[in-house]
């Protein structure tokens, strides 16, 4: 038995087809790819042309991103750094769960708080976890 929250009947169901047998159904390892980056500075378009590289190579993966995962799994949260924390935990575990069946999932939000980032990467082995930050200034 397994307490999570205030249940005391959770349990993990372990399912017959593993890890393993879906990496050899797709030949490719999961993995999440982690972009991150102020707004507008080209984490979306990166993500998609990623994801179509990787199509186009025959890899399966999906993209989650920030703007398109707050019109349904996080519409309810706003930009209060706590909302902010909640957004990137839930997102963190998505991620985690593509990178279980077998996709590489390309994260593109922003993510602008170390801690929240280093908790998604503790979800997953070191070499599975990839970030990249984006940056980008304009001077006039």
């Amino acid at each position: 038995m397994s307490t999570v929250g205030n249940s005391t009947n959770i349990f993990w169901h372990e399912c017959p087809v593993t890890k393993l047998d879906r990496q050899k159904l797709l030949n490719q390892q999961g993995c999440v790819v982690w972009i991150t980056g102020l707004s507008g500075s080209g984490k979306s378009t990166l993500a998609c042309s990623l994801g179509r590289q990787l199509h186009s190579r025959g890899k399966l993966s999906y993209v989650l991103d920030g703007d398109n995962l707050r019109h349904g799994l996080n519409k309810n949260l706003g930009f209060t750094p706590e909302d902010r924390t909640e957004n990137i935990r839930r997102v963190g575990e998505v991620a985690k769960l593509f990178a279980d069946a077998g996709l590489i999932c390309i994260a593109s939000l922003i993510s602008p708080y170390r801690k929240d980032r280093d908790a998604c990467r503790a979800l997953l082995p070191d070499e599975k976890f990839i970030e990249a930050g984006l940056y980008i200034c304009c001077f006039n």
